[in-house]
């Protein structure tokens, strides 16, 4: 027998008040097929709660108080849809006008778009995720969290992804940059931004260019005499920066 509750007007509009989400169908019935985990797919639907209230950059702190798990899990997963192209950080202008940081789902909107134009020219034949190149990705994370010996933040994340998809360097071509970063002692992203930006300015695509490119600053250096105070390390170093 079905059990009726007697609720007042005050309860019904407080959780009319509370609003609601639409969610769409294709995501729910394809998560999978994209790579997505249950506990990523209810992150995905809590930070788009969080937008339709106007929250565009929740914290951790705030995601774990609304989930069954930590902040350093909220972190993680936060993360892993970074890595997988599935959520960006972004600038937008708040109320008061001034910049500030935003998550946003576009990248995971345009992924179910396309998937769903493919499967109405193609249904017989659905792609699958990761992709060989989503893989490839994937592995670039992991190197620089090695070399780093920490896992990256938010927004390291966001800068790995700008140098492949905004700038077009290749995944090889970064590898490189973080080698030369290391040999130099200068392991930070800005140093690591810098040498790419060098080596596109000199129209420098391939690992054999960038690498015959250091080379020559190197040996340069070494016939050049030193006036100032000398580098004593045993590796010669070339300072981006200043270039």
């Amino acid at each position: 027998m079905l059990e009726v509750f007697e609720v007042n007007n005050n309860s019904i509009l407080n959780w009319i008040q509370l609003g609601n989400i639409s969610i769409p169908n294709i995501l729910l019935s394809s998560y999978s097929s994209f790579g997505i985990s249950e506990e990523e797919l209810v992150m995905i639907l809590q930070l788009y709660s969080f937008q339709q209230q106007g929250h565009t950059f929740p914290t951790p702190t705030q995601l774990a108080q609304i989930m069954s798990i930590n902040e350093q899990k909220c972190m993680e997963v936060i993360r892993e849809l970074l890595k997988k192209g599935l959520l960006e950080i972004t600038e937008e202008i708040d109320d008061h006008n001034l910049r500030c940081e935003a998550y946003s789902l576009a990248p995971l909107w345009l992924k179910l778009i396309n998937h769903n134009e493919k499967n109405d020219q193609q249904p017989t034949e659905a792609p699958t995720f990761p992709s060989i190149i989503e893989q490839a990705e994937e592995s670039i994370y992991s190197v620089f969290e090695k070399e780093f010996g920490r896992l990256l933040s938010p927004f390291e994340i966001e800068t790995l992804t700008m140098w492949m998809d905004q700038d077009d360097h290749n995944e090889k071509l970064i590898k490189t940059a973080l080698k030369e970063a290391v040999i130099s002692g200068k392991l930070n992203f800005r140093y690591i931004d810098r040498i790419l930006f060098e080596w596109k300015k000199n129209g420098i695509k391939q690992v054999e260019q960038a690498i015959n490119y250091s080379k020559h600053f190197r040996k340069k250096e070494t016939r050049e005499p030193q006036n100032e105070t000398k580098y004593t390390g045993s590796i010669p170093f070339y300072n981006w920066l200043e270039k």
